[in-house]
């Protein structure tokens, strides 16, 4: 028998200690009570005294999106809704038509039509606006009820009244069961060099990508480049499986940080490798997040692939859903992940904002230095650096607005039209005169508006003077050619997703693969590192 000698002044301390610990924890405890029992309060004296009707249900949505507002993006309320559309985009299978779309005043205007599925055999086209649904108008419908009219039960039949450039269509629609595959593309680019897409981070992430390897394998491939530019991430556990395909058993691949203890985690590879030898060169850019940058990150960590492209996102916060009342889920960020080396790669600093709300950088405060296997240096703060960066122009603040806007969208759409075929995928080229054309079209698209613009119709719609209309008009288009002039530092950027904007048109999104298979850049840059084992060994060398 273990005996212990404790003094009385150890005991005193240790009874403090918990008697402390205790107070403190049902401090916080009745502190989370009272502000809960005070909104209940407030909302059943709104709800019985306030003149008007109150919408219950919008209301508390309301308020729960503005308590997780100051938080980190990621922190999201879903209610019923919301939670179905989520388990599709993990899932990957549901009853729809077969296509993304935007949500509008006017209906459900289509984004990309999925080959195969209903949308396409119905012959519906890219930009066409679903605005009724068994005679049911969509004009003016919120969100959450426009997304229910496209889904539901295999097999099943609706009416949609499409509008597509000005004319009403009907249409009678046979819902398919979908599967989106996460990858969508894989290929060999010459008769030793294989190439796979992973567009998202679901449940059959890993599935699909040993699947689409061992095939690539059967037809020849020694080398691979595997892409994950703009992939937003997803299951952590499927990074970690991804990562085993290329990397031993039992090699940590993440760890995680938690305030709850039990989400402080060290996550290592539990299944042998497909193959440890190929060489690979994994393409990123400033869209690959999450996931994705844990699959780079591990394989730079152990030197097994060269990255190649721009910085990553810089996305270092693992998410989990928790279940509230009612069907609707919490989706928390929980922890953060650290790479093999010790990283974390999280950019922003969403717990030190600024007085005016602004997300400072970790990186701010300076980087650290950390060490792969082979004694080369890697830096945290801000997403994953590539070992060969791929440099494009800055953006401007124009294009960032642009590309958040639907102005290339729309002329897309436009060009379809007046262009009913164009020339073999792989040849296709978006021409400077095109650009120019694109240009000339921004002159009349009221969807890319500039902050400068805006405030300046602001300040005019203010006065409304007719001395100081002709003036407006003349500013109003210096305003216009600045914009354009600041665009076009960009024209490389643009040209290329003005370039598969259209292709997938004529082509859907397996066309702007295959040509990107021979045309794009930073592709054929990694081919040419593969092909060159000397240089490609030289960048995973410390040396």
């Amino acid at each position: 028998m273990i005996k212990f000698n404790l003094s009385k002044k150890t005991i005193v301390l240790l009874l403090v200690a918990t008697v402390f610990i205790s107070f403190s924890f049902k401090s916080k405890f009745f502190e989370v009570a009272k502000q809960i029992e005070i909104y209940n309060t407030l909302f059943k004296e709104l709800n019985m005294y306030y003149v008007d009707e109150i919408n219950p249900a919008e209301l508390t949505n309301k308020a729960i999106k503005n308590t997780l507002k100051n938080l980190d993006p990621y922190t999201n309320f879903y209610n019923e809704q919301d939670v179905e559309d989520a388990k599709i985009r993990r899932e990957g299978e549901y009853g729809g038509i077969g296509v993304s779309v935007f949500y509008s005043k006017k209906g459900i205007e289509i984004n990309e039509i999925y080959k195969g599925f209903s949308a396409d055999k119905a012959n519906l086209k890219v930009g066409d606006i679903i605005v009724s649904v068994n005679g049911q108008s969509l004009k003016n419908m919120k969100r959450d009820q426009l997304s229910m009219y496209l889904k539901g039960t295999p097999n099943s039949r609706f009416f949609v009244e499409i509008e597509r450039q000005g004319q009403i269509i009907s249409k009678e629609i046979t819902r398919d069961k979908v599967t989106v595959n996460p990858v969508p593309f894989a290929k060999m680019i010459d008769e030793e060099t294989g190439y796979i897409v992973l567009t998202r981070f679901n449940d059959k992430a890993s599935s699909e990508v040993k699947k689409a390897f061992r095939k690539l394998k059967k037809e020849g491939m020694q080398k691979l480049v595997f892409d994950l530019r703009s992939n937003p991430g997803g299951s952590l556990l499927e990074s970690i499986r991804i990562s085993n395909f290329f990397l031993p058993k039992g090699k940590k691949i993440v760890s995680t940080k938690a305030k709850v203890k039990k989400w402080s985690n060290i996550y290592r590879t539990t299944n042998n490798p497909i193959d440890l030898e190929i060489p690979i060169v994994v393409l990123v850019n400033e869209r690959s997040a999450s996931a994705s940058e844990i699959v780079s990150g591990s394989l730079q960590d152990y030197d097994r692939a060269v990255i190649m492209g721009q910085r990553s996102f810089g996305k270092g916060l693992v998410q989990r859903y928790r279940e509230l009342t009612y069907g609707t889920q919490l989706k928390v960020t929980i922890s953060k992940y650290y790479t093999p080396s010790g990283r974390c790669i999280q950019e922003l600093d969403y717990a030190n904002r600024d007085k005016d709300g602004k997300v400072p950088k970790f990186s701010d405060k300076g980087i650290n230095e950390f060490k792969t296997a082979n004694g080369r240096t890697v830096y945290d703060g801000g997403g994953v650096l590539p070992d060969v960066i791929i440099n494009t122009s800055k953006k401007t603040e124009s294009t960032k607005k642009l590309l958040n806007s639907r102005a290339i969208f729309n002329f897309s759409t436009n060009y379809f039209y007046q262009n009913k075929t164009v020339k073999n995928v792989n040849e296709f080229v978006f021409k400077d005169s095109d650009f120019k054309k694109f240009t000339s079209y921004l002159k009349s698209d009221t969807t890319f508006v500039t902050k400068q613009e805006s405030l300046f119709k602001e300040a005019f719609n203010s006065v409304k003077s007719k001395n100081i209309f002709c003036e407006y008009g003349k500013i109003q288009k210096k305003l216009l050619d600045t914009k354009i002039e600041e665009i076009s530092k960009n024209k490389d950027i643009l040209k290329r997703v003005l370039k598969e904007e259209i292709l997938k048109r004529y082509y859907y999104k397996e066309g702007v693969y295959n040509h990107n298979l021979q045309n794009d850049l930073v592709i054929k840059k990694a081919v040419k590192l593969l092909k060159n084992q000397d240089n490609y060994k030289q960048v995973l060398s410390a040396k």
